[in-house]
This record gives C-alpha cells, structure tokens and sequence, in this order.
C-alpha cells in the first residue's frame, strides 16, 4: 500500500455512502405511524379530499393520496374538457377546477391532521402543446408559437432546441431525443437552465411550506437524471409545523414507464429517488387473469425482474394504463371487478414495494375528464348508504375489499412473508409472520384446506367477505386452533377469490 492509499479509500467510501444517504433519502414517504398504503384520488377537489380524509380515510388506516397536478393548466373546451388538460401547464399558480391556493392549504392541513399525507402530480418537464384555446385556469395566456409564458415567466431560451418531436422509434434507440425533444409536441423545458430551476424548485418548495409529504414526479423518463438530481437537493426539508420529524425530506417517485428493452433504463433514476414500477401491475394482472399461476408469486420482488424493494412504487393501475396508455394494454381495472381485486389484494399482502390503489372515476371515453356541470365544475362523489360512490365516480378506495387490505397491511406492518402454502397451480396462502393470513384461490375448484395461519387461537372474521361490526361478523368465521392451523374454504364461484384474517379489532372476534 502506498503513503495515502487509506485516506484516498476513506473518502472514497465516504462519498459512496454520501450517495446512498442521498438516494435513501428521497424514497420515505413519512406516513404517520401504523399506517400505509397510498391512493390516487385522480381529479378530485381540494375540499372534497380534505372531507374523504376526515370521514374515511383517516378512520380507515390509509397513509396517503397522490392528487391531481395542482398549478394553472390550460382550459380545453375544444376537446370537452379532457383529464389531460390537468398535464398542460400555464403556471405554476396554484389554481385549477380543483380549487385555489388556500383551498389547497386548507385540504393539506386538515389531511395532516389525521394522519393522511399528500403527495403531489409535479408537471415539470414541459408546459402546454399549440391547443386551440389561449386562457388557463388561474386566467393566464401564453404566446404558443413564441414559447412565450408570461405568468411564469419562461420564454424561448428557457426550452430544449433545437426544436424537435420524439418518435416512436426514439425510445428503443435515442435517449437524447427522448430527454431533449417534445412529448407528443407539449413545450419542453430545460431544466439544465438556471432560470428553469430556480421557477420548479420554487413552486414544489412552496408546496412543501403548505405541508404535502412528496411528489410523482410526471414523465420523468423525459428528463435528465442529473438536472433532477439538483432540483432535488435544492428542495427544503418536510414542514415540521405539519407533522414530519425534522430534516425529513420529501418522498419522491418519478414517473419511469420501463418494461426492458429501451433506450432509458429505470435503474438510471433509482440512484435519485424511487421509481414507479410498471411491472408489477402487469405481472399481476397477468397472474389474477389466469394467465399465469398463482404459484409461482411465491417468489414475487425482484426475482421477477421487478425494482429493488425500497426501489419500487408499485401498483396495479394508474390514470394512464387503466386508460391504455403507457403500455397498459391487459392491465387489470376497475371494469374486471374480481380478477381486479384479487390483484390487489395480493399486492397489498406482500410486503415488497410501496403500494398505491387507483382511485377512478367512470369512463368509457378514454379521454373524458372528470364528472362536471355545463360550466365545467367538478360534480363531487356523492356517497351512497352503503358506503360506495354516486354521481359518476368508482372510489375504489371505498370498496370493501380494498379497505379491509389497507387495515390488513397496517396489522402486517414489517413482517416477512411465512409458510407459503399453494396446490401446485392456482390455490396459494401465506402469513406475515404471526400478524396476518391470506389465501387466494384462482382456480374452478373450492380451496378447502387445513393451513397453517401462524395466528394465535381465536376466532377471526374475513375481512374480504364482511366487516366486522359491533363485535359481530357479517362475513365468514375463521376458528384458529392453538397450533395456529385453521380450516379455510374458499369457493371456485365465490364473489370474491380471496379470505384475509389478522390480528387486530378490525379482524379478531
């Protein structure tokens, strides 16, 4: 060894650890305690999420909800007001027919305040297209053809050239075009350029003073690691005065669509942040369809090719695939109710990833906004005597099923998967160590098994089949003997392919 070799390793090991910290910590999503679990209300209002938090889904154990892009976008009357306005930003003002700025301060507050974070739909990698209509929701214009937004102010310099539109073969052979020209012809910033920081660092820091938790960072694909990587670092801590411990940085997702085979890797965007996993709702859909057996899941994480655990936002559906874009074909949604809750049910019952459900509204127009009157606002979920959802939204976060997998992965908490059990085929079961027991069965005969639920003795209600209510089961019944082994029936042509018990005053009689 040579006078020095050890310092020169020292700091070497030192600023590879630096990195690690770095990456490790934007990929917390600070989730009050005892609680996980996070879902997309896609395009609901300010005030109607501050009164879901309060009334169900702060009661219900849920950790969190990513909301729809809340900065100026433009107004699209020529295309009847699409979801995708909300993806055309004007300005980085917070005004959109979700509400205003204060009523955005108001919903975060009272979210916090029982336990619910926000994560927020950061829009930055591009600005409007050339549409048709000139006004945004806060009232501002823009020069289109000049690349001119005055309300920000960006201007020509301020965007990638030369000027090009990416092409379909780009993604399997041309990084740079992928990063460097415009997403189906939406104006594309370079976040390389000072000025261009200096305005999205300002408007996520302003969000984090109000108190959110996060951000997905939308088509991130199309930005350059390293530009986000300084954005990133120039963020402030989470808001103390909202909860979070202090020095807590935001939770950060990046929006990575990567089924293998292109130009742009997820595993370049891992080192700066958690990316979502496309994959995960593919397999699964693919699994609880019958396309593939339900066996083989006794390996699910990365040995199915998927992200590294604290890597992987993982879901089944989002706003785009449940919609066929974003290579969604074959994914499963809400309109396959019970292959669609199988899928989930399982990956709310494995540990791996940081799960999130699909909130939707009904659609059969894949372009169609959001429930609206003739002036264009949003017509708020009525909520039904039962529970559910009216007025032209799904709420899968209310659905029985979903719910009672949300109190379910709570009850888990950090468990490792235990006592994998399955047929041979489409019949598997497994605990979280001595907290929960799920089976599912995928096949067209009945499961009708003694399995080991590594529960202590008791008497447990089905949380997928019934709540619990008053000490009363309106579900199966579950008897655990005092070697944790039960008898579990689940029916070939049940309602639902699945049984969950767990400890806990949700589960346990």
């Amino acid at each position: 060894m040579c006078p020095g070799d050890s310092d020169g390793k020292l700091s070497l090991t030192i600023a590879f650890l630096g990195v690690i910290l770095t990456a490790s910590a934007y990929k917390n999503p600070h989730y009050a305690r005892g609680r996980s679990v996070n879902v997309h209300l896609f395009e609901w209002k300010w005030s109607d999420i501050a009164l879901e938090c309060e009334r169900f889904l702060g009661p219900r154990g849920y950790g969190g909800i990513q909301i729809s892009p809340p900065n100026e976008n433009v107004i699209l009357w020529t295309y009847n007001r699409p979801w995708w306005e909300r993806y055309q930003p004007m300005s980085y003002k917070l005004v959109t027919r979700s509400g205003n700025e204060q009523d955005f301060a108001n919903m975060v507050r009272r979210c916090n305040a029982v336990g619910v974070r926000i994560y927020v739909d950061a829009v930055i990698n591009h600005m409007t297209g050339e549409p048709p209509e000139n006004v945004g929701t806060a009232g501002s214009t823009a020069v289109f053809r000049d690349w001119y937004y005055p309300a920000v102010p960006y201007r020509r310099e301020h965007f990638n050239w030369p000027h090009c539109v990416i092409d379909g073969m780009d993604y399997v052979n041309n990084a740079w075009r992928v990063r460097n020209c415009e997403l189906v012809g939406l104006k594309d910033l370079n976040q390389s350029n000072e000025h261009v920081r200096r305005m999205i660092v300002d408007f996520m820091n302003t969000l984090i003073d109000h108190g959110v938790a996060g951000f997905r960072i939308d088509a991130a694909k199309h930005m350059w690691p390293a530009d986000l990587r300084i954005i990133y670092n120039r963020l402030k801590n989470l808001n103390t005065a909202h909860g979070f411990p202090a020095n807590a940085r935001p939770y950060i997702y990046q929006e990575v669509i990567d089924y293998g085979g292109e130009a742009i890797s997820r595993d370049e965007y891992t080192p700066i942040g958690a990316v979502t996993e496309f994959k995960s709702g593919m397999e699964l859909s693919n699994a609880f369809r019958g396309n593939n057996q339900l066996r083989w899941l006794s390996s699910w994480g990365p040995q199915w090719g998927l992200l590294a655990h604290s890597d992987a936002f993982t879901f089944i559906d989002n706003h785009d695939n449940e919609r066929g874009h974003g290579g969604g074909g074959g994914i499963l949604t809400y309109k396959e109710p019970r292959p669609y809750r199988g899928a989930i049910a399982f990956l709310l019952a494995h540990p791996y990833g940081e799960p999130q459900i699909m909130s939707s509204f009904a659609f059969w127009d894949s372009e169609a906004g959001p429930p609206m009157d003739r002036n264009g606002n949003i017509i708020s979920p009525a909520i039904n005597s039962d529970g559910t959802c009216g007025n032209g939204w799904v709420c899968q976060h209310r659905w029985r099923q979903i719910y009672a997998m949300v109190g379910f992965r709570n009850a888990a908490g950090t468990a490792a998967v235990t006592n994998w059990w399955d047929n041979g085929s489409n019949q598997i079961a497994f605990c979280r160590g001595r907290n929960a027991f799920v089976a599912f069965n995928n096949n067209n005969w009945d499961l009708n098994q003694d399995l080991q639920t590594c529960l202590p003795a008791g008497v447990y209600c089905d949380v997928i089949s019934g709540d619990k209510v008053n000490n009363s089961c309106r579900g199966k019944r579950v008897t655990v003997g005092n070697n944790g082994v039960a008898r579990i029936f689940v029916g070939a042509n049940e309602y639902d392919m699945m049984l969950a018990i767990h400890v806990g005053p949700e589960s346990r009689l």
